[in-house]
């Protein structure tokens, strides 16, 4: 209030803080930050989520409501992921993944298309320039989909920022663009037939050398087999999936890795998802976690 204060006086220059307003803003800031790390040790205590995935709904909305330029909400927005990834490396959430822009997305209007795509290279730049984050959180940036589908350099920015951040054993943020999960299950079917089929060429050219049949190569495809070629491979399903704006559908996200995922559909647009409503989502899955684990188990048992 009192930087508000200040902005509308003629008399005082906004970029000058009086000390005593300086102070103020200090001492709150540290208030602030004391309370968020005893709610972090109170949650703590039940059993916290290892992966929180984001479906970002809502910038369009958040900008329209406002009367702000379009583009405007999804910069917003990206603050709000940056927010909410340095909320979760504080709780200790290892694995965050969000649905940054799906292969459907490109049916819409081809000028909204084109600066989304200037967006994405301008804050992936953004990241690689400015390592602040990244490097306070030793973050690991993975982007799942189909790249060849981004315009050029996006795609080249996007698998520089990887590279980059390739070695970093810290949070693991999984960017999903451009992405559904029927395009990555297809992929992961075409790889495993590509594998299959290659092991098949080097058995027979073994046997056309002489050598014995290896009877270890077999046609069929195990969910195991999947599993190695998702572009999560490696990476434990998603404990709690967040779907702003209050909508319910998956919207072809994950669907492969969601089976026992607590599914959440909170009512703030995504630029407006704040630390409150992710502390409110870990409580109501920390609820329903007896309930998830019931099902895993008897998942289990039925293997």
């Amino acid at each position: 209030m009192a930087g508000s204060l200040i902005a509308r006086s003629p008399e005082v220059d906004p970029k000058i803080e009086k000390p005593d307003d300086m102070v103020t803003g200090g001492v709150l800031a540290s208030f602030q930050n004391f309370l968020r790390k005893c709610l972090i040790a109170v949650i703590s205590y039940g059993p916290m989520p290892k992966h929180i995935a984001f479906i970002m709904d809502g910038n369009r909305r958040y900008a329209k409501f406002r009367s702000i330029q379009q583009g405007a909400g999804h910069r917003v927005g990206f603050s709000a992921l940056i927010a909410n990834l340095l909320y979760c490396y504080e709780m200790g959430v290892r694995y965050i993944t969000v649905y940054a822009f799906s292969i459907d997305n490109f049916k819409r209007d081809p000028s909204e298309v084109q600066s989304l795509m200037q967006l994405m290279e301008e804050k992936i730049n953004e990241l690689l320039d400015n390592r602040s984050v990244i490097n306070k959180i030793n973050c690991k940036i993975n982007f799942w989909g189909n790249l060849d589908l981004l315009a050029e350099p996006v795609r080249l920015a996007a698998q520089k920022l990887m590279a980059s951040t390739a070695g970093n054993t810290g949070v693991v943020l999984s960017v999903c663009m451009p992405y559904n999960s029927t395009s990555e299950i297809v992929n992961a079917v075409n790889e495993v037939c590509t594998e299959r089929r290659d092991m098949l060429q080097r058995e027979h050219a073994s046997v056309s050398n002489g050598q014995a049949a290896n009877n270890s190569v077999h046609s069929d495809i195990s969910v195991a087999d999947l599993d190695r070629h998702m572009y999560s491979a490696g990476c434990p399903d998603p404990d709690i999936v967040i779907r702003t704006s209050g909508e319910t559908r998956l919207s072809n996200f994950l669907l492969w890795q969601t089976t026992f995922s607590h599914l959440q559909n909170p009512d703030p647009l995504w630029p407006e998802f704040s630390f409150r409503h992710l502390v409110w989502a870990i409580l109501k899955y920390q609820r329903a976690y007896p309930y998830l684990e019931q099902n895993r188990n008897v998942a289990k048992k039925q293997l």
